[in-house]
């Protein structure tokens, strides 16, 4: 009971101790992001009406209007959220805004499939690196959730199959970044990995969970539950709080040591890296019922909600929780967006007085995000301001991005189907 005092002392606080808010309407702010992706699509057409299905929107920095886009590829791992984003409006629009009619709908689902399209290529090359899963995901999962277009399944069946070939069963984890093993001494997972492995469940899910027995071939069930085991046992420190990278033996599988590579310091709290981590093991625990994943998904959530509110004004992070600027440091909006997603999400797991503890933190965290401070409205096309990309190489700082408006939009979703 004290935990959960102390929660509601951190909310009351945060909150200036208000009394009764004004209620929070995901019905008002999705519709914000659906004017916002008209006004982006207008500025993204061609002279003569069309579009350039292979250049992605990646960002829009600091006293930009547009999207700056980047190449639809394999290396560009945001290339999957502007699809989604796509989706999830169309999704949106659909079921909320038919009455408006039906060809700004159909239009959106045909720009769209466009954009999701590009990427068709993912299914039939090597896999580049541990990414195939967020270009995936975001772009021909949330495509077939819409449509049930079963060349989209396929697609992502055959993007499972792939990203499994980067699992290491000596080390028990999918490789990040072949191209940097020698720059780290050893097979590097990054915690960004968590959130590929529900590309490898919901495969798994679609083949009804088939063994190869006579083999003794290992299921992407088996890999995505064997990495989420690895993982928490060295990617975290005692107090929950994560590294960026673990690097392991290559040749035996020991874990060597934790470092960062778009944190502070490799000792500190990355925004965003704890970000991944609660929306993993959350991911995990839908698929896999294991008792030990919820724990650990609160564990690491409870961690960051303590430093948040040691360290921010508000239910906003600053991009790494030791930055010595303290409040001066920027934020970083995407982290803020993965986490209300994922607490949404984790509520439905967690006892009653736990889950109201992390709905009313998803809430705040989305009152926050839906301000002026932080909405783009009419400085530019995207819905949020404010992300922080790669700090320690200066890349993206103070900027929109696009994974910011992606799991914006996902939270939003969330909460309306709840409310």
């Amino acid at each position: 009971m004290k935990r959960i005092y102390l929660y509601g002392l951190m909310i009351c606080m945060l909150m200036g101790c208000q009394s009764q808010p004004e209620a929070f309407l995901a019905d008002r702010e999705l519709d914000y992001c659906a004017s916002q992706v008209d006004k982006a699509l207008q500025a993204l057409q061609n002279g003569d009406g069309t579009y350039d299905f292979t250049m992605e929107p990646r960002n829009i920095l600091e006293g930009e209007t547009v999207w700056n886009c980047r190449k639809a590829s394999a290396e560009e791992w945001c290339s999957g959220f502007w699809p989604g984003v796509l989706w999830m409006t169309y999704d949106y629009l659909r079921g909320e805004r038919k009455e408006e009619g039906g060809e700004r709908i159909d239009s959106l689902r045909r720009i769209a499939e466009g954009y999701t399209a590009s990427l068709n290529f993912l299914a039939e090359r090597p896999v580049y690196d541990h990414d195939l899963g967020f270009l995936i995901i975001n772009s021909f999962l949330k495509g077939y959730e819409a449509t049930g277009n079963e060349e989209y399944k396929r697609i992502a069946l055959a993007a499972a199959d792939t990203l499994a070939t980067l699992f290491n069963p000596t080390v028990g984890t999918i490789l990040s970044w072949p191209r940097h093993v020698k720059d780290y001494g050893g097979h590097n997972t990054i915690m960004d990995n968590m959130i590929n492995l529900e590309l490898l469940f919901w495969a798994d899910a679609i083949k009804s969970g088939k063994r190869n027995e006579e083999s003794g071939e290992r299921s992407l069930y088996d890999m995505a539950v064997r990495h989420a085991e690895t993982t928490m046992k060295n990617h975290f420190r005692e107090d929950g709080s994560c590294y960026h990278v673990a690097v392991y033996d290559t040749l035996d599988g020991h874990f060597i040591k934790g470092v960062t590579h778009q944190g502070y310091a490799d000792e500190s709290m990355w925004s965003r890296g704890q970000s991944w981590a609660i929306y993993g093991y959350t991911m995990v625990y839908r698929f896999t019922k294991d008792q030990r994943f919820l724990d650990h998904a609160q564990k690491v959530t409870d961690i960051y909600l303590k430093r948040l509110h040691e360290t921010s004004g508000d239910w906003v992070p600053i991009w790494d929780m030791d930055d010595p600027r303290g409040q001066e440091a920027p934020k970083d909006a995407s982290a803020a967006c993965v986490v209300a997603s994922a607490l949404l999400e984790l509520q439905q797991y967690v006892d009653t007085d736990k889950a109201q503890t992390y709905r009313d933190a998803a809430e705040q965290m989305l009152r926050d995000l839906s301000t002026d401070r932080y909405q783009s409205r009419n400085k530019n096309c995207a819905f949020l301001l404010h992300s922080t990309g790669h700090h320690p190489a200066g890349s993206e700082i103070d900027a929109s991005i696009i994974y910011a408006d992606y799991y914006y939009i996902e939270a939003l979703l969330r909460l309306k189907h709840m409310q």
